[in-house]
């Protein structure tokens, strides 16, 4: 394998992998790629053991190669879910249904590569050689061939209905993570969240505004919203990390990786368990959100709802376990068939299919609301 030498050589590699997973030239067209920094809240790092002390410039500056090793690690996933996304979405360019639809579809597109952007230019320009290899594999592997790193960024976006859920469950959880990484105590990586947050914002705003006009149209079975709503939203449940993870209490303890409401949380951190207090404040929003969007729904029919913790996990305590949606325990025996009752699946397809071939079954774009 052939190692990128600096970052101009890194982005002829960007240009290889848009041609290589097959995206159409107009996403790109006429867009900068620009790595974005924001000034810091503040000049000290803001948690952890190093609280107080200035954030670190450099890499150079940062005391412990553990703690170097960590940062990089959570620069390279998150580099990895953006590129990852581009991979997911790339086939809707065709079907768009308006004008409205395709724009957001390619701005949502454009801010994820250059997010991955932002990560590999951290990657290349703060970590040497490591940094140089790893910015490379991160447009190496393909979501498409189940290579990369998390799971939710391996699953299939095949149709809008599947884009919308995506955008509103999945890039909420990216929402979380950039917002845990604003307080880093690695002054290059907290200046780059906000720009970031703030072009995030546009994708769960673009998912959210797309489910309620979905649920205004009324032409897509609730029945079948549900069913990609248990689809995604416990992959997003694992994007949040092992119970009791020791990686994130010690991201916290260097000051890498801060709460989500961090900011504002004067309480001491429960360091054993900072994944699930995360993910917890994440099902708190995401239950507001769905009862905003039941709300469209008529009073006969059967409302929205979100999967238990439980259903359908693959990482952490509850991994490969047999609930159903509401976390009750299954025997085997009559799990997988269960699954094929309450995932999306072939006669599912082929019914939005047709509907999504009828090109009314969005309302019309209203009023925007930032979510």
């Amino acid at each position: 394998m052939t190692t990128v030498s600096c970052f101009d050589d890194w982005v002829d590699l960007f240009g290889a992998w848009k041609k290589d997973i097959g995206l159409d030239s107009s996403v790109t067209r006429e867009y900068e790629f620009e790595t974005k920094l924001d000034n810091l809240r503040s000049p000290e790092i803001e948690f952890g053991d190093y609280a107080g002390r200035n954030r670190w410039e450099r890499v150079l500056d940062i005391p412990d190669q553990r703690i170097r090793d960590a940062l990089e690690h959570l620069i390279v996933y998150q580099g990895d879910t953006e590129f990852a996304s581009v991979e997911q979405q790339r086939d809707l360019i065709s079907s768009a249904p308006n004008d409205y639809e395709l724009y957001s579809l390619v701005r949502v597109m454009r801010e994820e590569m250059r997010h991955g952007w932002q990560m590999s230019y951290l990657l290349v320009t703060h970590f040497g050689h490591s940094g140089r290899i790893e910015a490379q594999k991160l447009l190496e592997r393909r979501a498409f061939q189940n290579t990369r790193l998390l799971g939710s960024f391996n699953e299939k976006v095949q149709n809008w209905l599947d884009f919308f859920v995506y955008t509103e469950f999945i890039d909420r959880d990216g929402k979380f993570q950039l917002q845990m990484l604003m307080g880093s105590s690695f002054a290059p990586l907290a200046r780059s969240m906000g720009p970031m947050l703030k072009e995030e914002s546009f994708h769960l705003g673009t998912g959210h505004n797309g489910l309620r006009r979905i649920l205004e149209a009324g032409k897509i079975p609730v029945s079948i919203i549900q069913k990609y709503f248990y689809k995604w939203i416990p992959t997003a449940y694992d994007l949040f990390g092992v119970d009791t993870s020791s990686s994130a209490h010690w991201a916290y303890v260097w000051g890498l990786k801060g709460r989500f409401d961090e900011a504002t949380n004067k309480g001491p951190a429960d360091k054993e368990h900072l994944n699930e207090a995360a993910r917890n404040l994440y099902i708190q929003e995401i239950e507001g959100l769905v009862d905003t969007l039941n709300q469209l729904i008529p009073e006969e029919q059967t409302k929205l709802q979100i999967s238990s913790l439980k259903f359908r996990r693959k990482i952490g305590d509850l991994a490969d376990q047999k609930f159903s949606v509401e976390g009750n325990p299954m025997a085997a025996a009559e799990y997988e068939s269960y699954l094929q009752d309450v995932l999306p699946g072939p006669e599912d397809q082929k019914i939005l299919d047709a509907i999504l071939g009828s090109g009314d079954w969005i309302a019309p774009k209203g009023p925007e609301s930032v979510q």
